[in-house]
């Protein structure tokens, strides 16, 4: 993963903007290193996907890694009949194609839900980095535990009998990602269709349109097209900590 003449760190035609890839992916991963060492690494690539734009296909073969710098991915399988099965969202400094290590195919299909972009290392160099520089290795490893907090996450979501209240989680944990990345926790942008998120929540989009209705009849939340307003994020937590939707009049309140 080095640099094949390391005379060229001090050529003054070394574009050093390209050596800010490898921080900046350390950065999303948490895993900052002494920033003196960047340029003795070979570089990610920074990707750029369009809205809609494919990253990789289920059953290819896998090439590489990628660490989402800006955007949100829609990641699904396809079932024989045609479905689309959501299994999850990814966003910034999430790993996409890490599943990919098993059988080195992709196990599932990723598109962008809007402008998005991408830091890709190929599979030699994500081997190379993982052994030859500590702190990218730390870094994935973080990123894969996160993966499986997620992953706790979503089996807590569809715990719940009611559609609402698999809701109300589902929009918690956006909630959680907005503020954890410095933005507001109430006030949410759905980049994904209602029926991506029925296919996620696993029930009908129909029987979704219905769960917003409850919420926003509950005053919990307030909805338009795809902005959401958080009305009262304690009686969201309170109202998504049951099993069943609360009786009509019996809603969590303020």
């Amino acid at each position: 993963m080095y640099l094949s003449d390391k005379s060229e760190l001090a050529s003054p035609n070394i574009d050093r903007g390209e050596w800010s890839h490898l921080h900046h992916l350390l950065d999303l991963i948490g895993a900052l290193a002494d920033s003196h060492l960047y340029g003795r690494f070979l570089q990610p690539t920074l990707r750029p996907v369009q809205a809609g734009g494919l990253l990789f296909l289920e059953g290819a073969a896998a090439t590489s890694i990628h660490v989402v710098r800006t955007g949100v991915f829609k990641v699904f399988r396809t079932t024989e009949d045609g479905y689309e099965q959501v299994v999850g969202f990814a966003r910034r400094g999430e790993l996409l194609g890490f599943d990919a290590l098993s059988d080195a195919r992709h196990c599932t299909t990723t598109v962008a839900l809007e402008e998005a972009s991408v830091y890709s290392v190929s599979l030699a160099d994500f081997y190379a980095l993982r052994q030859d520089l500590p702190s990218f290795d730390h870094g994935v490893m973080r990123a894969a535990a996160k993966a499986m907090v997620e992953l706790t996450r979503v089996l807590e979501m569809m715990a719940a009998a009611a559609a609402e209240v698999r809701l109300a989680r589902f929009l918690l944990h956006v909630s959680d990602c907005m503020s954890n990345g410095g933005h507001s926790p109430s006030s949410l942008r759905l980049q994904m269709t209602r029926r991506d998120i029925g296919s996620y929540l696993g029930v009908a989009h129909e029987t979704i349109s219905r769960a917003f209705g409850a919420l926003m009849e509950a005053g919990l939340i307030e909805v338009d097209q795809r902005k959401i307003e958080i009305l009262d994020i304690k009686a969201l937590r309170r109202y998504s900590q049951s099993m069943r939707a609360p009786a009509k009049g019996d809603a969590p309140k303020s």
